[in-house]
């Protein structure tokens, strides 16, 4: 059976409560979460913070995060915190 992966699209305004969301849904998630970072030009503590959360709860599911359409700026602040490395990139 092929595996459909949950896909997310994180909004500058709502980055926090939509991980906080995607969260409660990792029970269902089969394989694999995607979020869509293509509209975010930045990211600030509280969303690294919430970023870090998601991931780490990811992990204990064992679903795998991509990050999709991430701009340059936001995957230096994910480098700089060693957050990169627990992501897979598309763009």
């Amino acid at each position: 059976m092929a595996m459909i992966p949950d896909w997310r699209n994180m909004d500058e305004q709502r980055v926090v409560p939509a991980l906080h969301e995607a969260i409660e849904k990792l029970d269902s998630i089969n394989g694999e979460a995607v979020l869509d970072f293509s509209s975010l030009a930045r990211i600030d503590c509280t969303a690294l913070r919430a970023l870090e959360q998601f991931v780490g709860a990811a992990d204990v599911k064992g679903v795998s995060v991509t990050l999709y359409g991430v701009n340059v700026g936001v995957y230096k602040v994910l480098k700089l915190t060693k957050l990169a490395s627990r992501f897979t990139f598309k763009s």
